[in-house]
């Protein structure tokens, strides 16, 4: 028997492996299907990005569209996306924590991507 696993049996073992490797899969799964909006200029530019950090939507209000502002209206789309991006790693993040603490894995691992 393996030190430090007491008396289960290894059909036991293999089937909370099984578990657990369901689990993780799920998680992947939600990890990846969680999308995340961010904004700047209040809310005049939106972006949506993945918990990986891609950017899967970009919604700008037609309204701030002047050639003079054409240096305003880029720095207000990359703060959307910056802002969308930093608000999805930290979802993940979380999500990835509580998964964790649901699992009983070590609060140090690392996320799956």
């Amino acid at each position: 028997m393996f030190k430090g696993l007491g008396d289960m049996d290894l059909s036991k073992m293999m089937e909370a492996a099984q578990q657990m490797q369901g689990k993780m899969a799920e998680m992947q799964e939600g990890l990846n299907r969680l999308t995340v909006t961010g904004e700047a200029g209040a809310g005049l530019v939106k972006a949506t990005a993945t918990a990986k950090g891609e950017l899967t939507a970009l919604d700008i209000d037609p309204s701030i569209f002047k050639a003079e502002d054409k240096e305003v209206v880029e720095d207000l789309i990359l703060a959307a996306i910056k802002d969308a991006q930093r608000r999805a790693q930290d979802k993940a993040a979380e999500e990835m924590a509580r998964l964790t603490r649901e699992l009983g894995l070590p609060a140090d691992m690392k996320m799956p991507f």
